[in-house]
Formats: structure tokens, sequence, C-alpha cells
């Protein structure tokens, strides 16, 4: 374990996307994506100068530079929208983080050479130095491949370590949480036990004052894994065919008893701006009694559960001869879904 910092200043930064949908080939949208770099650079900067100097985390959010995709094929938005992993939008990110003096956390599209024709939805962090320190794949996807799908493939060329992966940095272990992610317990937990203590969470999602599922899970993941959650959504998105506003507000930061310590309304915003204090977590989750949930947690008694049910089929992307299999739009999700539901049906599971 590091040494614990001194308590420092996270911001979940609410900034507009702007979508790349309407952008007639890829180098106009290359072109867009770091146009919104350069954007957010300036406000990053800015709204630490505005905060203070002890600003250390950065979180932007989901699709912060692309949107979504919008009735493309997979083949279409993986050339269009998704990233290089030695490409010039991570080295543009790396700048950003190097002169913010900050880590930066966010979630874009990439592509992998060792699985040719897919695109995986990533959430990453930046540290300081430039250097892309963590590196998650979103696993559970309605629209998009995830390592899942070509699971065998994945496993052997990353390892375990990098499915939930943890960076272990100067200011506390970080770890991400994609969107609508967060509503699945199982994913914040992966990651709570292999030590992370923030997660940061990329979203673009329906904000409202009510308590959403997702505002709800939030506070939730804190709670049950002891961990502080900075969550940045959207000040909506522009360019694109649904109404701009509909992924707006709510970026927040809670700390790990649940209570939320800033939110921000509608708008670009750097108001999600709370104290992080490592020393207060650390010392609550070595504090005996009811509230240490991870301390209490039998965690062989649910293995065996989990291990004699079967939903998501795994290494549904690679066929019989061991290629990868690109899916051919969002219908194959939605037919996927549809027999895993059947399948989960007959097994009285549902």
């Amino acid at each position: 374990m590091t040494s614990t910092p001194a308590a420092y200043m996270a911001l979940a930064l609410q900034v507009t996307c702007q979508a790349v949908n309407n952008c007639p080939d890829k180098a106009t949208a290359r072109t867009r994506m770091l146009a919104s770099i350069a954007r957010i650079r300036a406000q990053v900067i800015a709204s630490k100068r505005f905060i203070g100097p002890d600003v250390r985390l950065v979180v932007l959010p989901e699709y912060f530079l692309t949107g979504f995709p919008m009735g493309e094929s997979p083949a279409e938005w993986a050339d269009k929208a998704a990233l290089d992993l030695d490409g010039p939008e991570y080295a543009a990110l790396g700048e950003l983080a190097r002169a913010a003096d900050s880590f930066i956390a966010g979630n874009a599209y990439e592509r992998d050479p060792h699985f040719p024709g897919l695109y995986f939805q990533a959430s990453f962090v930046v540290a300081p130095d430039g250097r892309v320190i963590l590196r998650y794949r979103r696993l559970i996807s309605m629209f998009a491949p995830s390592p899942y799908d070509v699971w065998d493939r994945y496993i052997d060329v990353y390892g375990i370590d990098a499915v939930f992966p943890v960076a272990d940095t100067e200011i506390g272990r970080l770890s991400a949480i994609a969107s609508e992610e967060i509503l699945y317990p199982e994913i914040a937990r992966a990651h709570a036990l292999r030590g992370a203590e923030i997660f940061v969470h990329s979203s673009s999602e329906v904000a409202s004052p009510l308590p959403t599922p997702k505002n709800v899970a939030k506070q939730a993941r804190a709670i049950e894994n002891l961990a502080y959650v900075v969550s940045a959504n959207s000040a909506g998105i522009a360019d694109i065919a649904i109404p701009a506003a509909s992924t707006d507000a709510g970026s927040k930061i809670i700390d790990f008893r649940g209570q939320v310590l800033a939110e921000t309304g509608y708008g670009e915003s750097m108001t999600a701006n709370a104290t992080i204090d490592l020393g207060a977590l650390r010392a609550w989750r070595r504090r005996p009694g009811m509230g240490n949930m991870p301390a209490r947690l039998p965690l062989p008694l649910f293995a065996q559960a989990y291990a004699g049910a079967q939903a998501q089929l795994r290494n549904g992307m690679i066929g019989p001869d061991g290629q990868v299999i690109p899916p051919a739009g969002p219908a194959f999700y939605r037919e996927r879904q549809a027999r895993v539901i059947d399948a989960l049906d007959k097994a009285g599971i549902i």
C-alpha cells in the first residue's frame, strides 16, 4: 500500500459532448475530437485555478469525445469514433494531464489490434506524467462488444488482472466503473476486492432530482464498498438527433458513507468538486462495526451460487475457427438478449 496522501480535491467536470455522428468522414471526426480535448483542457486548467491547486483528480463524462452510435454499423463506428491505443487523442489527453498536473479520468471507444473488427468502450485514467495508467473495458453493455464476448482470447492476451484493474497511485487506489455498470454491484465489488478506494464513474445519463436507479446505485456502491464515487455526467450531447439536454446535470461526488458531498445542476459546470480524505476512509475501513460491510462479507458463500448460473454467453463473438466475428448491427444484441431471457425463463430463474 502507498502511504496515505494528504486530503485533496476531486472534480467531476460536467462538459458538453460534441458528437461525431454527423461528421462526413473519419478525418472530420478526428478533427472534432482533438478540438474537444483542447476545449476541455482549457476548462480543466481554469477550473483548477478557480478551485485551488490541490485539485488532483478530474473525471470527465462518458462519450465526451464522440457521443454514441446512432445507426452506424460497428465497422463504421470503429472507423469514425474509436481511438487507437497509440493515437493522437490519447497523446493529447496525456498533454492535458501534464498541463493540469492532475489525474484525468474519462471514457472513450477504442480499437484493439488483437481484436480486428471490434471496438471496446473503455474507461481510462491518465497520470500527470501523461501515461495511461488504467484501462478498464466495459463488461456489461447493451450495444457494444465486451471482453466477455472474446473472453478466452482476451485473457490469453491481457490476463485476468486487466479485467478489473486497480491503479495504486499517489492519490489512492483508483478503479473505473463505466456508465450503466454502476447498476451492477458485482462490478464495483470486484474492483473493491482488489483494493479500490475511489471509483471514477464516467456517465451520460438522464439526470433528475428524483432517486433514479443510477442515483440510488451511486450511493449504494459507495456504502457497500466504503469507497468514494466521483461521477461525471455530460452537460448534454450536441449535434445529435436526440434533444441535446436529455443527458444533462447530476455530476456528483459521494463519500465512503454514501453522503453526497457536491452535485451539479444543468449545463457545463465545475460545481461538483469536493475533498477526498483517504486517511478518513482507511480509518473507517479498519473500524469494527455494522457499517463495515466489506469486513462482514462471507465471500465464498456466494461463489457457489454464482458458479451454478449461466446467463450471458462467453466467447459469443468468437467463431468455431477461433476468428473474431463482429456483430452485424444492433439487432444482434437484441436477439442475443432475447435468447438469454428465454434460457433464464426455462431454467426458472426469471
